[in-house]
């Protein structure tokens, strides 16, 4: 399979690897705490990367802008989810310790990157 632009991106690449971690992490998990808090941590951090995907496939900015929005969205929803597991005790401090920095991370690139698409950036 070739490369397309979105997987050149660092923002991008930086939501796989949060989405990855959360799938380790999630996997080693009960079957109660996978099909309630599971489920949902790993479609909204899978969502994070599929919408700068989905972004970049558009002909034009605002369109891209739009789904960068989106994988903000979801970022903030991993954030909540995140919390709920580490409220629940299912997060290890070495998972906190694997996970924060990535958080930290993405949520600026994300600005970042959405600020460096054309138009108007009196939204953000």
């Amino acid at each position: 399979m070739s490369r397309t632009n979105f997987e050149k991106l660092r923002v991008y690449k930086l939501s796989e690897e949060l989405a990855d971690e959360i799938w380790k992490i999630v996997s080693r998990w009960d079957t109660f705490a996978k099909d309630t808090v599971g489920r949902q941590i790993v479609r909204s951090a899978d969502s994070v990367g599929a919408n700068i995907a989905e972004g970049t496939g558009c002909h034009n900015f605002q369109d891209n802008r739009r789904f960068v929005k989106i994988a903000r969205g979801s970022l903030n929803e991993t954030q909540h989810f995140l919390r709920r597991a580490f409220k629940r005790n299912l997060l290890t401090p070495a998972d906190v310790k694997k996970l924060k920095p990535l958080v930290d991370n993405l949520a600026p690139q994300l600005n970042a990157y959405l600020k460096s698409i054309g138009g108007n950036h009196s939204d953000e």
